[in-house]
């Protein structure tokens, strides 16, 4: 199926998901994940009308940029090494895996310009995934006061590979009430307005709990 019709199937699904909580679905980012995608699919999801692509390897983004350069906003959603940094940082529009003091530094000092960074948080404690512990997150933000190229605009989670519901949903409510949290500390460093969660298997529910970037790999690219 062509990404074009995946995608409208994917926009109608997030109309029903925002319909049921009266939320906009133009505040919806969709982030087509390509990791596992050749370049000829990527540039099928740019044509769809997709703006946002994510990559997890610096060497899939290099790859991949090369071609389409600066046309669609690309974001990191994967672990970032520090010592690849200084590959990613003048491609990248959002880095989606900020989760160490070390890394921090590392996008300071490589930026030339404040980096649209999400904060990502292991929320539901499973040793198979990344990110901080949420009750190290606040403190986390505000170490990052000295670090002007670094701008939070938000928080990002991983939800547990699970069928139940109601796993999803505490997974995804407790992010958003941290994000509100972080929001309410009005840092001018660290706005914190913005939910990267939810992906092919739970993006609607992580919508009516709050997200508003979504990343969608094999439901709207495939993954071959």
């Amino acid at each position: 199926m062509k990404v074009a019709e995946k995608l409208e199937m994917i926009n109608n699904q997030i109309i029903k998901a925002c319909s049921k909580v009266a939320r906009d679905p133009d505040e919806i980012n969709i982030v087509a994940v390509t990791k596992y995608v050749s370049i000829k699919r990527a540039e099928e999801a740019v044509q769809a009308g997709l703006i946002h692509l994510g990559e997890n390897r610096d060497s899939g983004l290099m790859e991949k940029w090369e071609v389409l350069k600066g046309e669609p906003q690309w974001h990191f959603i994967g672990t970032l090494q520090s010592r690849k940094v200084k590959n990613i940082i003048d491609k990248v529009s959002y880095i989606h895996s900020l989760d160490r003091l070390s890394l921090a530094k590392e996008i300071h000092k490589r930026a030339d310009r404040p980096v649209s960074c999400f904060v990502q948080v292991n929320v539901s404690g499973e040793d198979s995934k990344h990110g901080m512990d949420p009750q190290e997150v606040a403190g986390f933000i505000r170490n990052l006061e000295d670090y002007p190229n670094i701008k939070v605009v938000g928080l990002m989670t991983m939800a547990p590979h699970t069928d139940d519901e109601n796993s999803l949903r505490k997974c995804f409510r407790s992010l958003r009430e941290l994000q509100e949290h972080i929001h309410s500390m009005e840092l001018p460093y660290a706005p914190c307005t913005e939910l990267s969660m939810g992906m092919s298997n739970d993006y609607t529910i992580a919508i009516e709990e709050g997200a508003t970037f979504i990343r969608i790999g094999s439901a709207l690219v495939g993954n071959d």
